[in-house]
């Protein structure tokens, strides 16, 4: 196998794209990530094409380093307040550089994309050599993060482990997966109990007064500036942010994917007060970045109410599941949401500090959440 690196989605050529195409997959798409690339120049995107030995494209891993902050980092971990003294001291509490093989902006499989038929420990393997290669190259660079793997995909992600990575567990994805009797949401919520229908219709009720609608292209632009400060806003409240996305890459998915990318806004007296976005993907939902007003979430129930219309979204559209990403796991739990465990690999470029923070990496848990059960037995 052979690696190559690309800076540009552009400067791929398209018979790589056309070996690729039958991955299926929307997030491997040249429009998906140029979308993301052309919007974020703050950003440095690279590209890893793996090639088999008959020369063919049989695998894709895109590339975002970014700086992150240490505080937000260690926001959402337990450790012990003696370890994460040691570890902002490591890194003299300031921002360290991290080369991300994965989205940034989204949790989920996202990142790396194998041709089927394809030995993926060996392509896990090539990318890992090249990742280290490249990083030597990379200044000012800390660590290297592969995100993010479901416990289906360990039987060879675990090959980063091989080459000095070590595996720690992230925020669940949070997915509800939808039953075929449910053709419309008043048949969803008598699969609820009682308490859990009651809050269902309590959130419909207190956000009633909002003004919702489907935004076309033209109304996200128009809107982009109030959109982008909302957005921001959620991202304040956010357990983990690592870089906050220019809602401009919105503006290009919805011109490439049309109905299919949908954003819905609600109005308050002709104000906008809060968004929800998603992505229709084969047949499943993928719900991407939110927006709300915090001040008045409380009074009109804004985010209960964005929960409400996923399902309704998802419903109308006879998708199999819904994908409600990671953060505020709890809430969205009250709707039907399970996780789904997610597993990331970390190495410090340093190979001496990479040894002195496994141990630390090992001892890092999650912090815990409240699995409710909405549903009738």
């Amino acid at each position: 196998m052979e690696t190559y690196i690309y800076d540009s989605v552009s400067t791929i050529e398209s018979e790589v794209w056309d070996a690729l195409n039958h991955i299926g997959n929307i997030y491997c798409s040249p429009e998906f990530l140029e979308a993301f690339e052309v919007s974020n120049p703050n950003i440095t995107f690279k590209y890893i094409i793996v090639k088999d030995n008959a020369n063919l494209p049989i695998a894709l891993a895109t590339i975002q380093t970014i700086a992150v902050g240490i505080d937000v980092i260690l926001k959402n971990i337990k450790l012990k307040t003696w370890l994460k003294r040691g570890i902002k001291r490591l890194f003299c509490n300031s921002h360290i550089t991290i080369m991300c093989c994965g989205n940034i902006f989204l949790s989920g499989e996202h990142g790396i994309f194998i041709v089927r038929n394809t030995n993926k420990k060996k392509v896990a393997n090539a990318i890992a050599a090249t990742l280290k290669q490249f990083a030597k190259q990379t200044r000012p660079l800390h660590a290297i993060f592969i995100k993010d793997f479901l416990d289906t995909s360990l039987n060879w992600t675990n090959q980063f482990s091989q080459n000095g990575f070590t595996a720690m567990r992230v925020e669940p994805n949070m997915i509800i997966e939808l039953d075929d009797k449910w053709t419309h949401f008043g048949v969803y919520k008598t699969a609820l109990k009682s308490k859990y229908r009651i809050k269902v219709n309590k959130a419909d009720s207190k956000s009633e007064t909002l003004e919702a609608r489907l935004f076309s292209e033209t109304d996200f632009k128009i809107h982009n500036d109030k959109l982008q400060q909302l957005y921001e806003n959620t991202i304040a409240n956010a357990n983990f942010n690592a870089q906050v996305l220019n809602l401009n890459t919105y503006i290009r998915l919805r011109a490439v994917y049309k109905t299919d990318f949908i954003v819905k806004a609600y109005f308050l007296e002709h104000k906008l007060v809060g968004f929800l976005t998603a992505l229709l993907n084969n047949n499943h939902l993928d719900a991407h970045f939110i927006g709300l007003n915090y001040d008045l979430n409380k009074a009109y129930a804004i985010y209960p109410r964005i929960l409400n219309d996923y399902l309704r979204i998802a419903i109308d559209h006879n998708v199999s599941h819904i994908n409600l990403g990671r953060t505020a796991s709890e809430i969205k739990t009250t709707v039907g949401a399970l996780p789904k465990e997610l597993t990331c690999y970390i190495k410090h470029k340093n190979p001496l500090i990479n040894h002195i923070l496994k141990p630390f990496i090992k001892r890092i848990t999650l912090k815990d959440f409240k699995q409710h059960k909405p549903f009738k037995s």
